[in-house]
């Protein structure tokens, strides 16, 4: 028997524009204290699995440097993003603006944050020296958890931690760069004497989700949200009546769409992806807000349980040398 009605609407599910007040999901949240509205930019990212090539561009433009988006006229917008202004216009109306001005005063109002003034240019470069390198890794991985934990949805945040407080299996699904993330998550969900399971291996995966059930809880983790494994392994655990579970940087990816719940980060990764670097550290902050928000629903056992395993891995630690240094 489905019990996918145990699960309706998908509150979590952003599959609508944020910035619209018709969206249902905005509708469904409108007046709590946990909806937030994403900045521009943090939108536009978002967004850009769902944008045309040339909507991108005009995207990569906006996203490269705000500062100086602003201050240009359409067509020179459209020169920049190799386009039209008619594109351009389009891609106003796609991100819920109404037209040109707005999208300019709103890229000015962003651009004056002292945060984004100080913003080194978003991708290294050849001639990057150490320094430059490290300060835009840096600005880039600082940015990435304050602008998810600012767009964090905290309502869909507590009722995933509900759930996984009392489910029965936790059932974890990553491949690649989110395997380390899932991992994250099986290691403190299990210190707190939680059944979760994770698995990088597509066919263990797979079984995995196949013994699922109505009282599990399966969280796919993908950045791109379009990791055809993580989808397949959501999918059979959804099948089996688990309520599931998207953790992605863009809520509107097939990812999202076939969850219940989508928790989302705000991460925005350079052309140079080595390990995936913001999008992980973004993607370890929510797992440790969930793990902290599942812990809280019974504190005590929690700490009960992290203690013991402490105690049991504790001989395995090498002792500190208490011996006097000799004079």
């Amino acid at each position: 028997m489905s019990t996918h009605d145990e699960h309706p609407a998908r509150p979590g599910s952003a599959l609508t524009n944020p910035t619209d007040p018709t969206s249902s999901a905005t509708s469904e949240r409108a007046g709590s204290e946990s909806a937030r509205t994403p900045r521009l930019l943090v939108h536009v990212a978002g967004l850009r699995p769902t944008l045309s090539p040339a909507e991108d561009r005009v995207a990569q433009q906006v996203l490269s440097d705000a500062r100086a988006t602003a201050a240009m006229t359409i067509s020179e917008l459209a020169v920049a993003a190799r386009t039209s202004e008619t594109t351009v216009l389009r891609f106003c109306r796609r991100i819920g603006l109404p037209g040109y001005p707005q999208l300019r005063l709103a890229l000015a109002e962003e651009g004056a944050s002292p945060r984004l003034r100080e913003a080194p240019s978003s991708d290294i470069s050849p001639d990057d020296t150490l320094d430059d390198v490290v300060a835009k890794i840096a600005y880039a991985e600082v940015s990435a958890l304050e602008d998810t934990a600012e767009h964090l949805d905290r309502q869909v945040l507590e009722e995933v931690a509900g759930r996984v407080a009392r489910s029965r299996r936790i059932g974890i699904y990553g491949h690649g760069a989110s395997a380390l993330v899932a991992a994250d998550l099986q290691h403190k969900l299990q210190r707190i004497g939680l059944f979760a399971v994770a698995s990088g291996d597509p066919h263990l995966a797979l079984a995995s989700a196949a013994l699922h059930g109505p009282q599990d809880v399966a969280i796919g983790i993908s950045h791109s949200g379009t990791t055809h494994e993580t989808l397949e392994e959501l999918g059979v655990a959804r099948e089996q009546g688990a309520l599931t579970v998207a953790l992605t940087n863009f809520p509107r990816s097939p990812l999202a769409r076939a969850a219940d719940r989508v928790l989302v980060t705000a991460a925005r990764e350079t052309q140079v992806r080595a390990g995936a670097t913001a999008s992980r550290i973004a993607g370890l902050f929510v797992v440790d807000c969930l793990y902290i928000a599942v812990a809280h629903h019974d504190i005590t056992a929690a700490q009960r349980a992290v203690s013991s395993t402490r105690e049991a891995v504790q001989r395995h630690r090498v002792a500190p040398d208490s011996a006097e240094p000799s004079a």
